[in-house]
């Protein structure tokens, strides 16, 4: 029996193509009523050779308008007699919230950290703008064709093209948060004529992250701390001190003297542990100031760096210290090589 009625609806929301019948092909009467709804498009084919596409409307079948009939087929019976074909309903509308990404890392030249492992991933919005081309190309005899099934393959192109332009429009992945929307416009600017060989349109491309592995994020983390931190010699210097005032306060009202002993004790160890990780001149300031638990004396050398009494040279600058005069045991002057303070008559040596 010859079929009378030839529609379709989509109920799913995400099929794309519909081949009605399923498989094979229908009988169909010569002046059948077609209805291609709104967003549709219905692609008659006989003999694996596309006869016509019909855009939205209700038609009814006559060689008027399948003119190609005429070539393949009788008209006997008066132009009523059914003929074979299979009809493909293709969906016009656009397809959004497609998502894509990048199933392995991608490696990144980065110009500050060197090689970096990136994941990237986003949505894309598309729609079919020739409906006979995409069929031909990309559904062929599937009954069925959905967002699942383009997006598989649609994917590949898209990370292909990604890769490309990552490499070259971004320099350090320091500079993403203002590369998106460049990165994400040449991307699909690329992409646009791959979408087009095959009978469809790239609307939108987005970029919702580019990642690199946690333990780069870490290290950024870190890299913004210590940016944050700017003179890492005073903030350790502060941070120390803190440390030793803390401890010396013991541990309050019930602590008692041990606990407050112990906490000097402790602190006065970490001063000296921190003063053996400064330069010379450091460790100089330090012992004047009492870093280290017990003052040291100090003097100055020619240039006016602060230097530990006693020492010969100065280990800022290296210069020679002035030897001291001799004195003797009251603390008298005494000239060189005199046996006998001239001043107290003390014997000298």
């Amino acid at each position: 029996m010859a079929i009378d009625v030839v529609e379709w609806t989509d109920v799913s929301g995400d099929e794309i193509v519909h081949r009605w019948p399923q498989y094979g092909q229908a009988d169909i009467s010569m002046g059948a009523q077609l209805t291609v709804r709104e967003s549709q498009a219905a692609v008659f084919f006989r003999d694996g050779k596309a006869l016509d596409t019909f855009g939205p409307g209700r038609y009814t079948l006559t060689t008027a308008n399948l003119p190609l009939l005429d070539r393949i087929i009788n008209i006997p019976f008066g132009g009523k007699t059914p003929f074979q074909a299979e009809v493909y309903f293709v969906n016009m509308r656009t397809f959004t919230n497609l998502k894509w990404g990048t199933p392995v890392p991608v490696v990144f030249r980065d110009s500050e950290l060197g090689a970096v492992r990136l994941r990237a991933y986003g949505l894309f919005t598309m729609r079919i703008n020739d409906p006979q081309l995409f069929v031909n190309k990309v559904v062929g005899t599937e009954h069925r064709y959905d967002t699942e099934m383009v997006g598989s393959w649609l994917r590949d192109f898209i990370i292909s093209r990604f890769n490309d332009m990552l490499g070259t429009t971004l320099d350090s992945i320091f500079d993403l948060a203002s590369k998106y929307d460049e990165l994400g416009a040449a991307t699909k600017a690329r992409l646009t004529s791959d979408f087009r060989n095959y009978g469809m349109v790239l609307e939108d491309f987005l970029i919702d992250a580019i990642t690199p592995p946690d333990e780069v994020n870490e290290m950024i983390d870190e890299r913004s701390r210590m940016g944050a931190v700017g003179d890492m010699t005073k903030f350790t210097q502060y941070r120390t001190a803190q440390a030793i005032g803390d401890l010396a306060k013991g541990g309050g009202d019930g602590g008692g003297a041990a606990a407050t002993g112990a906490g000097l004790g402790l602190g006065v160890t970490m001063a000296q542990l921190f003063t053996q990780a400064l330069n010379p001149q450091q460790q100089a300031q330090a012992a004047a100031q009492g870093w280290t638990g017990t003052a040291v004396p100090t003097t100055t050398c020619p240039q006016g760096h602060l230097v530990p009494q006693g020492a010969k040279f100065c280990p800022e600058c290296g210069a020679r210290m002035p030897e001291e005069p001799a004195t003797c045991p009251n603390g008298h002057p005494i000239p060189p090589g005199a046996k006998f303070c001239p001043e107290c008559g003390a014997r000298i040596g």
